[in-house]
């Protein structure tokens, strides 16, 4: 590949239909945001063991740092709009969704238990018995899911999230590597995404045990409606570009650094392979297979965090790979990684700007992380789904 189609593929912006992502040339984000090109980025980032290596001349190209916009969202999901789902065969998952159901007031008419096998990869005709669980009991009732437990996270080669909203996809099993199905959802303007979209989002309350899921709960109970106040510290997002030039390719996508006043936060760009003795930290996003010193970084509650690597999302240590369990322990609120090779497309990572842009207008974790996946069929979110920091009390 020469190194000007390399460029072409890395420096586009995705312009989107009304009511989604669209470039601007602002220097301060109106409501900003960036994203790749729907089918651009073959060569963009990169994430570990089999992965295709994108070209050693990439390291030179560097994007002009700008904010470009993104639609004004209205509201948010709330307790009211999102579903329980409980696993009576793993008791971490009975105590977990147990403590969330009375930390987020989810009344038991909204709580399915079913039994699953306790294990990281479901059949895929053992999540279609799941699915048609889910859907017979929920319908069109709730937006969203909490799913209290750490295993099962995949189905196949599909994340257990990807799946639940987008549907299992075989043909992807033949090249992880491929393009996946799109998500609607993606970069738009929806509060209603199962309603809107047919996605009926989900995100796991995984921890490494039980102590550290329930404290990942009390975080995002407390952080709601903390943040973006007038006169308050601001809150510190760190990109971060590593000597591992291939799952650093985010920061094609970074805005420029520097003091947003308008959601009271600070744009650091970073070049380490860790960040140590930061405080404050709202978003930590970075690009290595395993990420040191976390146990030094002061997570506000609600922090988002992630690396982008092969197997973030596989939570069974098989692989060798840190996975989005070390970010949880470590103080963040949610997380993102991929449960099987995804090779080097950005549309299956979290958008940098998309990601932080949405949740600094009041949008919950669960609707910030898939908002700003445009690929999400590998994904696996992980957290606790209604942190929304930036929100109001009169609703957001």
């Amino acid at each position: 590949m020469s190194l000007s189609v390399f460029r072409m593929m890395c420096l586009t912006l995705l312009v989107l239909s009304a009511g989604h992502l669209r470039a601007a040339d602002a220097a301060q984000p109106a409501a900003s945001v960036a994203a790749s090109s729907p089918a651009s980025h073959p060569a963009g980032p990169a994430a570990a063991s089999g992965v295709a290596a994108a070209s050693s001349a990439a390291s030179a190209v560097m994007p002009v740092r700008r904010w470009v916009q993104a639609p004004r969202v209205h509201g948010r999901l709330t307790a009211k709009d999102l579903g329980l789902v409980i696993n009576e065969d793993d008791p971490y998952s009975v105590q977990i969704g147990a403590y969330y159901a009375k930390a987020r007031q989810i009344p038991a008419s909204r709580i399915l238990k079913v039994r699953l096998p306790v294990k990281p990869t479901l059949t895929p005709g053992e999540f279609e018995v799941f699915s048609k669980q889910v859907e017979a009991f929920f319908g069109s009732r709730v937006q969203g899911l909490a799913l209290s437990w750490r295993q099962p996270f995949a189905v196949n080669c599909n994340s257990i999230t990807g799946a639940l909203a987008l549907g299992y996809d075989h043909r992807l099993c033949q090249n992880t590597c491929g393009i996946s199905r799109a998500s609607t959802y993606f970069g738009g303007i929806s509060t209603r995404p199962h309603h809107d979209h047919g996605m009926r989002l989900s995100m796991l309350l995984a921890a490494s045990d039980v102590a550290s899921a329930k404290a990942m709960i009390d975080r995002g109970v407390r952080s709601d409606h903390t943040l973006g106040l007038r006169g308050a510290l601001p809150a510190r997002v760190h990109y971060v570009s590593t000597s591992d030039q291939i799952r650093s390719q985010r920061r094609l996508l970074f805005p420029p650094a520097g003091l947003v006043r308008q959601f009271g936060i600070e744009v650091h760009l970073d070049e380490t392979d860790a960040l140590q003795d930061a405080d404050r930290v709202l978003l930590y996003l970075t690009g290595r297979e395993r990420v040191e010193h976390l146990d030094t970084i002061g997570f506000l509650p609600g922090a988002l965090a992630d690396h982008l690597t092969s197997f973030g999302g596989a939570l069974d240590p098989s692989h060798g790979q840190m996975t989005v369990l070390s970010w949880i322990d470590a103080g963040a609120t949610a997380s993102y990684g991929t449960t099987s090779e995804p090779c080097s497309h950005l549309q299956k990572f979290p958008d940098p700007q998309a990601l932080l842009l949405f949740y600094v207008q009041g949008a919950t974790a669960l609707e910030a992380y898939w908002k700003s996946v445009r690929w999400p069929q590998q994904g696996l979110f992980v957290g606790e789904p209604l942190a929304a920091p930036f929100s109001r009390a009169t609703g957001g």
